[in-house]
């Protein structure tokens, strides 16, 4: 009996060695079968085992093979789609480092300000207020003066000479300064006599008054009393930026500090089946950073929570804020502004305080992000992040340092040595490029924007954008993380140059380098079986294309966990002007093989005029005209992009893919 039952099994193990040596392993299984398969691409997986591929098999939300054509098809099944790239590039989903999701959303509700001329923008508020009630308030966000003709900081009068009737509250570009009218000083009680609290300044005129600008903390009692937005308008404001943040590629993003509140509206449109972008959201406070009550209980009470919702929300970290932002002189320094002799800026803790209010955190096993900027700030977090990881030694913190654009050499050297992880957004040195030097001076910049030193010093970087500051466009930051150049191409070379990233490194830095600062690296952030399957179509090969037009790039699929959310409508041809596609009033249209569009549009691009006669346009700038034949379109005479561009001497991109037209 056990002879014969010997034998049995030996034939058993005959048939089955011969099936696994004929038939290929993902035959045997069924739940092997991919639900989708992208073939004959051209894929960057940010896999160093493996880094790139033609196709991806995709089931349910994970990647389950990622290799050459014929290798991915053995997952194959009746029921695969079956998706032709036709060698389109691909990229991981880009993770955004640093943003902020709530503000981004709430301004597509605002006045845009978003660096307009200072003329626009008071024109803007004095056209929303002859829209709305007097006493009702007027906000807005994006100003940046130091774009204007005039420097100096804006104030209450120009905005009471339009706005007498309503208190307004202008955000400064970068989220530490707001401007605001007589009305808004008044309703929160601020005056000659009102001291400048911790963390903050009231900007004064030459008698002391305040003169209509309050920096971070100075701000605080104006945008208190500003009415919130009901939770339903809220989280439609979420769900428009999801939109935005879709069409750009972008399937995971790092919201740097809401309230419980709003994080309870994030877990309530995830059950709504409204939410699908991946968030890792920071707990914070209301502006300038301060956790309430709320956030702090909040923290006593629960753990950190990682990978809710499907791998969609993690609730794991908490925001602080060190000081303010270079642009409105609050970031903290350790010496005086070159530009202000006997400020330092404003630190909005003391050494002992910043220690008290992120222990019981940093104790509760969450994951520490804190906002510095200024070598004083960065600084006085290293000494805070050393001495808690002293006192209560925990395995991989990974402590964040938030933006960390001035530092000495030292301590770029001294969080690669304690594992602190810098988060820098790319675009914050092409839009500081204008005034950064002359508030720190020379010397100083040696450790400021510093992304080549700190990769070097063996630390990586988080990559982001701190929309709303910055635009959301990721291409944008991988542009100027590669260039060092503004989306105007200068300064030619690169302002200081010597400090860019590769442009793989600024990938990792939009990818696998921001899932590690998340936690998230065993889940997303480079193509892989067993991964989430997050990747963007995009209309050009990033690493191949000139640099001039990462900046341009556009995403022509976004697939999150493995459903396709967005895709680009090609209807009508694009025109991008520096990474942006220009507003028409009526769209372009491409007639005979040629883009046109709109003659008055184009030229206002240009900065230059438009004459127009007998079915002809002049368009003139300066000492040079270029003469197009024109034709009527829906709303105005169109002229042929190409001629008009390269008549002016610019360099002009057709990529048929995206049907954009990209100017260089």
């Amino acid at each position: 009996m056990k002879k014969r039952n010997f034998q049995h099994l030996l034939a058993w193990l005959v048939v089955f060695v011969f099936i696994l040596s004929t038939f290929p392993a993902p035959t045997l299984a069924a739940n092997e079968i991919a639900d989708s398969i992208y073939i004959n691409g051209n894929i960057y997986t940010m896999d160093p085992d493996q880094p790139n591929a033609t196709a991806i098999a995709v089931k349910g939300q994970m990647i389950i093979s990622v290799g050459d054509d014929q290798k991915v098809k053995e997952y194959m099944g009746n029921n695969t789609k079956l998706v032709d790239l036709k060698g389109k590039t691909v990229i991981p989903g880009l993770i955004e480092g640093h943003m902020h999701l709530p503000m981004l959303g709430e301004n597509l509700l605002k006045i845009d300000a978003f660096w307009k001329p200072k003329a626009e923008i008071i024109a803007a508020v004095k056209e929303e207020a002859a829209k709305v009630k007097p006493g009702e308030w007027i906000t807005g966000f994006g100003w940046n003066n130091v774009i204007w003709d005039d420097k100096s900081y804006p104030t209450k009068e120009e905005l009471d000479a339009v706005a007498p009737n309503n208190p307004v509250v202008l955000e400064r570009t970068d989220g530490h300064m707001i401007w605001v009218n007589s009305m808004a000083l008044s309703l929160a009680g601020i005056t000659k006599e009102s001291k400048d609290p911790q963390g903050g300044e009231i900007l004064r005129d030459a008698s002391g008054n305040p003169m209509g600008c309050l920096t971070d903390t100075a701000g605080e009692p104006v945008q208190k009393i500003i009415p919130i937005l009901s939770e339903e308008r809220e989280k439609e404001a979420i769900v428009k930026a999801q939109s935005q943040l879709l069409s750009y590629g972008l399937t995971s993003i790092m919201d740097a500090g809401s309230t419980m509140d709003v994080i309870n509206l994030y877990k309530e449109l995830y059950e709504e089946n409204k939410l699908s972008i991946r968030l890792y959201s920071l707990i914070g406070g209301a502006w300038g950073g301060t956790l309430g009550e709320t956030e702090k209980n909040y923290i006593a009470n629960n753990p950190p929570q990682r990978e809710l919702y499907d791998s969609r929300l993690s609730i794991n970290a908490v925001k602080f804020f060190a000081d303010g932002s270079l642009g409105s002189r609050s970031a903290a320094l350790l010496g005086d502004y070159s530009d202000r002799a006997g400020h330092k800026g404003n630190y909005k803790y003391s050494n002992d305080e910043i220690y008290a209010v992120m222990k019981d955190s940093y104790n509760q096993g969450y994951q520490i992000a804190t906002h510095a900027i200024g070598d004083g700030a960065v600084n006085q977090v290293i000494n805070t992040y050393e001495k808690l990881m002293k006192d209560n030694p925990r395995t991989d913190a990974r402590l964040r340092i938030e933006h960390f654009q001035v530092a000495t050499l030292g301590d770029i050297k001294r969080i690669a040595e304690l594992d602190i992880l810098p988060a820098m957004q790319p675009t914050h040195a092409t839009s500081d490029k204008s005034m950064a030097e002359d508030r720190i001076g020379k010397d100083r910049m040696a450790g400021a924007y510093a992304w080549r030193k700190v990769i070097d010093s063996g630390s990586i970087i988080i990559g982001g954008s701190d929309a709303p500051v910055e635009l959301v466009n990721p291409y944008h930051g991988l542009y100027a993380a590669v260039t060092r150049q503004g989306r105007d191409g200068q300064p030619a070379g690169g302002w200081y140059a010597e400090e860019a990233m590769t442009r793989e490194e600024a990938l990792k830095s939009f990818t696998i380098w921001a899932a590690y600062g998340q936690f998230e690296e065993g889940i997303k952030g480079s193509l892989k079986a067993g991964k989430l399957a997050d990747f963007v179509v995009i209309d050009r090969d990033y690493m191949n294309c000139s640099a001039a037009e990462i900046k341009d790039i556009q995403a022509l699929t976004t697939v999150l966990g493995g459903k396709v959310v967005y895709q680009k409508n090609n209807d009508s041809p694009a025109v991008i002007w520096q990474g942006i596609p220009v507003s028409f009033s009526a769209a372009p249209v491409n007639k005979g093989g040629k883009v046109y569009a709109d003659a008055a549009a184009m030229a206002d691009k240009l900065g230059a005029v438009a004459a127009y006669q007998d079915g002809k346009v002049t368009v003139t700038k300066e000492n040079k005209s270029v003469n197009l034949t024109a034709f009527p379109g829906v709303d105005g005479n169109l002229v042929p992009v190409r001629e008009l561009l390269e008549g002016f001497g610019y360099q002009v991109v057709w990529n048929d893919l995206s049907k954009s037209i990209s100017i260089l």
